[in-house]
């Protein structure tokens, strides 16, 4: 998602990376490429596991030079590390700041060759982030009458590139590749509980942000969960992982993140009531992930934007990206989840993932 600081990052830099970097037609993306494997002693064969996305799948913390060493694909790689004991290439091809689009062109298909390496076992992506991102900012900044098209063709950008990117993964990705895309959970759902500056054509009042906000994102998550099950891909529910309780808060008999699920085969209009309407009491700012009734995580960093995580940072960003091996923190999992695994954002995604692993390479 979006890049922070950049403005005084611009200021700082020689003329040829202000070149480079703070170009109109730059000036908001940061390619962030990782490569990590995970290396698990003992063992002799090595798979890969490649993500494309954002700057959350890049482990972004607000710098230009480092990101997240765990971000959730490199978490993901340490639950198939230990499911097939082997080691696991993570191969994180991702840029910051970079809409749908962006994701699909510059990182999907202009670097295919990582998907279609031998060793391949597992492609993931995410994008659409910036698009609601983007389209939030230009209505937040409106007046006069409220205008909801930038609304409307975020989503729509969003279902175009993501059945795309589906359909591309398929064509290039090494035969019997587990593939899956992550949805997106909703940043600053707190924060825009606010009034609009705009006023809408039919009432002339102005209107909730959030209430504006929440369908259209809902939308983008329901597209990407069922062109994952028309394409054979699998579905990582972040906005229910992220902005449920694991807890049933309600009484309904169901553990809210449970219950915040996509279900496969409903329809767009029931997926839209069930969240925006009948459970959108249970929904909650990420920054207050409730694992119990009594404990809660912060999930979300203090840009209000991208996900928290732990276990350091790499070069990742301006001056290039890592290449490099580090043990696994864990040697096995206990019920299939790490120690912290509902502690920060980037583990509770990458446990997201873990569970549709196979139990063979």
């Amino acid at each position: 998602m979006q890049t922070r600081f950049r403005n005084a990052a611009c200021r700082a830099l020689p003329v040829a990376v202000l070149m480079a970097l703070c170009a109109p037609a730059a000036a908001n993306t940061l390619n962030q490429n990782v490569s990590w494997t995970i290396d698990r002693p003992g063992t002799t064969a090595k798979y890969r596991m490649v993500a494309y996305g954002d700057s959350i799948y890049a482990g972004y913390n607000g710098s230009i030079s480092n990101a997240a060493r765990y971000s959730a694909p490199t978490v993901n790689g340490e639950y198939l590390a230990a499911r097939w004991n082997a080691d696991i290439e993570t191969i994180r091809r991702t840029k910051s700041g970079a809409v749908a689009r962006d994701v699909f062109e510059n990182k999907i298909v202009a670097e295919r060759s990582y998907m279609q390496a031998a060793s391949t076992r597992v492609v993931t992506f995410e994008m659409c982030g910036n698009d609601g991102l983007q389209a939030r900012t230009a209505f937040k900044s409106q007046g006069g009458t409220c205008n909801y098209a930038g609304l409307e063709a975020a989503v729509n950008s969003c279902k175009t590139y993501v059945a795309q990117s589906m359909d591309y993964i398929n064509a290039n990705a090494h035969p019997n590749t587990l593939k899956i895309i992550s949805n997106v959970y909703y940043p600053g759902y707190a924060a825009d509980n606010v009034q609009s500056s705009c006023r809408d054509a039919g009432t002339g009042q102005t209107v909730n942000l959030r209430d504006r906000f929440l369908p259209a994102l809902t939308r983008m998550n329901y597209w990407m969960c069922e062109y994952a099950r028309q394409k054979g891909f699998q579905c990582a529910d972040s906005f229910a992982q992220y902005m449920g309780a694991d807890y049933d808060s309600n009484g309904d008999g169901v553990v809210d993140a449970d219950a915040l699920r996509w279900v496969p085969g409903e329809s767009e209009a029931s997926y839209l009531q069930r969240i925006t309407v009948t459970l959108r009491g249970t929904l909650r700012d990420a920054n207050t992930k409730f694992v119990s009734a009594q404990s809660s995580y912060d999930y979300i960093q203090s840009d209000d934007v991208h996900p928290t995580y732990t276990g350091g940072t790499v070069s990742a960003g301006l001056w290039g990206g890592t290449t490099g091996t580090g043990a696994a923190r864990y040697g096995s999992f206990t019920n299939g989840r790490s120690p912290i695994w509902n502690q920060f954002g980037h583990e509770r995604m990458g446990w997201a993932l873990s569970v549709y692993n196979p139990a063979t390479p």
